[in-house]
């Protein structure tokens, strides 16, 4: 069935200047679920000037005379096998409408890029079981779960010992060690659910677009000369939580099991606790085939909030 929108609405491509609306109406969403708006104006502001993200043809907003109703998007990393959705509306009606443009575009995207088909993935809060149960109506099926998780510092965190034969890089002024970041993000997380490996060209420039990253915030970790493992930081949580937050961790499959992961955690932890942050904060697929989740939990941090990853299978 075609969603139809009252003769009233209006509907254009967002960009960066409705930030402010787009926060609106998110944060009205976020607090009306889970109690808080966990969205910023600089998250809003990254997510509509994301390089890649082509507003006029994968953005959408709905305007009720001059009040936004309803915002959606759809953007694809690398070979763009795996899109990422976002919607959000009060309105069903609306909803309904974003939805079919979305999956209208994914169409498209797979068509352009020679799939057969692609997997498009929505996030969503598992506190909101009423969402869950319309994306299953509109053909989503269960992908993975997510946690944020979080430990608190209530003064001075003890830095730790640098693993036996580890050379720590903290921060990436130049190329070469920027190439060696990313070679390392792509080998890590190779097979895990939702990742998309992406062009150096392509990475480089969504962290320069990342409003709260700078390459100070890059630790790598180097094994007889050899980059092994690393750690993208960013403020992302500090403006809402007070909190360093830890975007990316990888380790190399050869070096696993000799405690870099958790050294480059209770690193962050000191980092944050000197800088005056009352906490970290990162995000962790509890099926990841690594086991990341026992890795968080065995230096103390603890899961704060739950969301689900919706995936449909789109065909063309």
């Amino acid at each position: 069935m075609t969603a139809v929108l009252p003769s009233s609405y209006t509907v254009r491509p967002p960009s960066k200047e409705d930030a402010q609306a787009v926060l609106d109406l998110v944060s009205a969403y976020n607090t009306s679920v889970v109690g808080f708006a966990d969205y910023t104006l600089e998250d809003a502001e990254d997510q509509l000037t994301e390089p890649g993200f082509a507003p006029e043809t994968d953005g959408w907003l709905v305007f009720d005379g001059d009040r936004l109703v309803g915002y959606g998007s759809i953007f694809g990393k690398g070979d763009h096998s795996q899109l990422d959705l976002d919607v959000v509306t009060a309105d069903l009606t609306v909803e309904a409408y974003l939805l079919q443009n979305v999956l209208r575009r994914t169409e498209e995207f797979a068509r352009a890029y020679r799939h057969a088909s692609v997997q498009l993935d929505a996030v969503n809060y598992r506190a909101d079981t009423a969402r869950a149960e319309r994306l299953a109506n509109h053909g989503f099926r269960p992908g993975t779960t997510f946690h944020r998780m979080r430990i608190d510092h209530d003064g001075p965190v003890r830095v730790p010992d640098v693993p036996e034969g580890i050379t720590v890089r903290r921060g990436a002024p130049d190329e070469a060690t920027r190439r060696a970041a990313h070679d390392v993000l792509n080998a890590s997380f190779e097979g895990q659910f939702g990742f998309s490996p992406r062009s150096f060209e392509e990475w480089h420039a969504a962290q320069e677009n990342h409003s709260a990253f700078d390459w100070s915030q890059l630790t790598l970790l180097e094994l007889d000369g050899e980059t092994v493992a690393l750690r993208l930081s960013n403020d992302q949580f500090v403006e809402d939580e007070d909190c360093g937050y830890v975007g990316r961790l990888g380790v190399l499959e050869k070096a696993r099991g000799k405690g870099l992961a958790k050294f480059l955690l209770r690193d962050q932890f000191a980092l944050d606790a000197a800088a005056g942050r009352t906490g970290t904060i990162l995000h962790v697929d509890t099926n990841n085939p690594t086991p990341a989740l026992g890795v968080y939990l065995s230096v103390g941090m603890q899961p704060v909030l739950v969301m689900e990853v919706w995936r449909r299978e789109v065909s063309v």
